[in-house]
């Protein structure tokens, strides 16, 4: 990945940060052109506001960028998506070290473009490092961003099971990881017949991707990820409008993938497995059918109420699996209901755990890092919800309320007992631009997760 960052340069642009509030007296300390300037172009420092100031010979002397104060992780994210191709430098003031840690990893996010199938229209600007910032944390942060967008961004046409596990063997192979890429049909009906039963329609078989890090003795992290390619609901289809930006399903494995990948680069003192499974819901003679019964890799049995609730089948098997490896902690990532979105709207991470502590350490690395997320109930009374005439369970509530919820309890049935466990239920999409955060394919909940994790973990 393309480094915007340079860490020096001959002649560079001063890049001022400043609030509505500070401008005045930024302006009193400047020339009174500056002032002039400013007036004649109406610059009140409004969030994402920029100002470029000439100098007396028509260059660009300074830039002044209006944020938030208390969202500087995007002071500087609108200037990086803006301004011209040139090296610009930090001139901060009395900004304190973390502001100016968050404001890199901001321009860092706000230079991201996905270029897969088009040329880029212009270069980006670069900044020089500012002074006493981590790089190599802001790198590894930016590039695990990246990843993630990457990844849901790229059509099914490019990212289908086999594509995904290439860029796990990918990242595994850079960072000395083991991984196991179960590809057989028969290997994965008979380890993972969920998984199994949900990809069987597709001419592109379902994956199991299991990579592994770390050493023996250190707390063990399992990530899991829902992995669905293409998510066409299977035979309860999905209407045309709905079926649009289905390659984003896989979102929960990319973001898995993508903070498995920060952890390894962060070097945490962490034992780390990232299970993932990848399939395409497809239609066909082969399909999976309403009233169908699966039986999960723990042998507990699920009768199909609706083949578009998939999700969860894969991380029910995936869950399983991760209590079979002895965890310290297990998080998940899906795009798995509408009714998280409709509860906390397309912006939000909404998440579950029955861990009270766990939930209430999450609350600060989200604020810091405006990774915004909200718990919604593990309301159990609504198991019932949930009950079979034919089988341990159904897939999918047929009332109608409680989405998100019930969802979360049937994954509460297959997560391992006594293990703090958080679910993610997210959309991994923007679905409108911001700075830093363009339209598209979208890491939530990765940088409340590694404050997380670095709080609980610590770091050698």
């Amino acid at each position: 990945m393309e480094s915007h960052f340079l860490t020096a340069a001959d002649a560079s642009v001063p890049l001022i940060p400043v609030t509505a509030e500070a401008l005045p007296e930024l302006l009193a300390a400047r020339p009174e052109r500056w002032r002039n300037w400013a007036t004649q172009r109406g610059f009140k420092a409004k969030p994402g506001s920029l100002l470029c100031v000439p100098s007396p010979e028509g260059q660009t002397e300074a830039v002044l960028a209006g944020y938030a104060a208390d969202e500087p992780l995007w002071m500087l994210a609108q200037a990086a998506q803006r301004l011209e191709a040139g090296a610009y430098h930090l001139e901060e003031g009395d900004s304190e070290a973390n502001n100016r840690l968050e404001a890199a990893v901001g321009w860092g996010l706000g230079c991201y473009r996905y270029e897969r199938y088009r040329k880029p229209d212009r270069d980006l600007p670069r900044l020089v490092w500012p002074e006493g910032v981590d790089a190599r944390r802001v790198e590894a942060m930016v590039a695990a961003h990246a990843l993630v967008r990457d990844l849901i961004n790229t059509p099914a046409q490019d990212l289908m099971p086999e594509d995904l596990a290439a860029v796990a063997q990918e990242i595994a192979a850079e960072f000395g990881a083991r991984i196991e890429v179960i590809s057989d049909p028969g290997a994965v009906e008979s380890g993972y017949p969920c998984i199994h039963a949900v990809g069987n329609a597709s001419v592109h078989p379902p994956r199991v991707i299991e990579l592994s890090w770390g050493e023996a003795g250190h707390p063990h992290l399992v990530l899991v990820g829902k992995g669905v390619c293409f998510d066409s609901g299977g035979l309860n289809l999905k209407p045309g409008s709905s079926m649009r930006l289905m390659k984003k399903d896989m979102g929960g494995a990319a973001i898995a993938l993508g903070l498995g990948r920060l952890v390894m680069e962060l070097g945490l003192p962490l034992r780390l497995t990232v299970l993932l499974g990848a399939v395409e819901n497809a239609v066909g003679s082969r399909s999976f059918r309403p009233g169908d019964v699966l039986t999960a890799r723990n042998r507990k049995t699920i009768e199909i109420d609706n083949t578009d609730a998939e999700g969860r089948l894969l991380l029910a098997d995936l869950l399983v699996r991760a209590g079979e490896i002895d965890p310290d902690l297990v998080i998940d990532f899906a795009t798995l209901t509408g009714a998280a979105r409709v509860a906390v709207g397309t912006e939000i991470a909404a998440f579950f755990t029955p861990d009270s502590r766990l939930a209430e350490a999450l609350q600060g690395p989200a604020a810091a890092w405006d990774d915004p997320v909200w718990q919604l109930p593990l309301h159990q009374a609504y198991r019932h919800m949930l009950k079979s005439g034919i089988a341990d369970m159904v897939n999918s509530s047929s009332g109608g309320f409680a989405g998100a919820v019930t969802a979360a309890l049937f994954l509460k049935e297959f997560a391992p007992e006594g293990v703090p466990w958080l679910h993610f239920d997210v959309m991994a999409w923007n679905t409108r631009n911001r700075p830093g955060r363009p339209k598209g394919g979208e890491a939530m909940g990765l940088r409340a997760v590694l404050g997380l994790l670095e709080s609980r973990f610590g770091s050698e």
